[in-house]
């Protein structure tokens, strides 16, 4: 098995704060990989470990083979970044940011024209080639960003949450984009604050205060939920909550929208203890079915436990 990414016991600390605490994870060759987390997490100090923009206190980071700390400049012509923040000049054209970006990394002028061309067409951006970058919308910004990290041809790229702040039809469209790249050779590490995202990923890595609590592909994690859930469906949820946790068969409870879903030890008892709770003190119709539980339910039950 061939490995683009391999990070062996990875900390940083900033004074008292400890970033990331002791991260190891290796991602496949060709393999999309999601680092799935809250603010605040670690996600963004963990890929700025990885692309050498600050070193890691302790541990060891081998990206393409190469160690990070002491091959910089060799691993800067193999890896492709795109950063949180949109740092592209809008007040250049989608063409003149695609092409600034090229010499930068060397690109001759017939691989340039070549490579601008293939872009903007696989980016959908060929029809806003001539619009300045400070007037696109949040997704096309995004997708600029990806052509401009894209220019010199990367074999392993590096998203820290790009789709934040877009629209969903923008982020849709973003990760089918991702999908074409994995599915013509590039190595995908990507984090995201959206769990639904990483359904998209053939790996996901959930991080929460600097720690990486599982990881595992997104359909095999939620196997590890270690209840029942079951689905609750009932007027103004939230006020629920306070409600349902003094049961002793309730493990937790979340709100999903208009629904609340429920950590249960059994669940045609609890079903019927949660039914007479809510009824009885706010005289209510209440609803529910099984249902299996999801990323988010496993990532809040993680970071629920004692240990975490």
């Amino acid at each position: 098995m061939e490995y683009d990414i391999q990070i062996e016991g990875v900390e940083k600390s900033y004074g008292e704060t400890e970033a990331v605490r002791n991260v190891t994870l290796s991602v496949e060759k060709g393999e999309l990989f999601g680092l799935i987390g809250p603010d605040g997490a670690g996600k963004t100090t963990l890929i700025r470990i990885m692309v050498g923009l600050i070193k890691a206190d302790s541990g060891s980071v081998l990206v393409g083979g190469l160690d990070v700390a002491r091959n910089l400049f060799r691993i800067k012509e193999i890896i492709g970044y795109l950063s949180q923040r949109f740092s592209l000049y809008p007040d250049l054209t989608v063409q003149e940011n695609i092409r600034f970006y090229g010499q930068l990394f060397q690109v001759s002028k017939e691989e340039l024209k070549e490579r601008e061309k293939k872009l903007l067409a696989f980016s959908r951006l060929e029809p806003f080639r001539n619009r300045r970058a400070g007037a696109l919308s949040g997704g096309m910004k995004q997708k600029l960003a990806l052509c401009c990290s894209l220019i010199h041809t990367p074999r392993i790229l590096f998203l820290d949450e790009p789709t934040t702040g877009v629209d969903p039809v923008s982020r849709r469209e973003f990760w089918d984009i991702l999908s074409e790249l994995q599915q013509a050779g590039t190595t995908v590490f990507v984090s995201t604050a959206y769990m639904e995202e990483a359904t998209r990923c053939d790996r996901v890595g959930l991080m929460f205060e600097g720690q990486l609590m599982a990881l595992d592909s997104p359909k095999k994690l939620p196997e590890s939920y270690p209840y029942s859930m079951l689905e609750v469906r009932v007027a103004e949820p939230v006020a629920k909550v306070s409600l349902l946790v003094e049961l002793p068969i309730v493990r937790s409870v979340q709100v999903f929208g208009d629904r609340l879903h429920v950590g249960v030890d059994k669940v045609e008892e609890a079903g019927k203890m949660i039914e007479e709770l809510i009824s009885g003190k706010v005289g209510e119709a209440v609803g529910f079915r099984e249902i299996e539980p999801g990323l988010e339910d496993v990532f809040v039950e993680l970071i629920s436990r004692p240990q975490a």
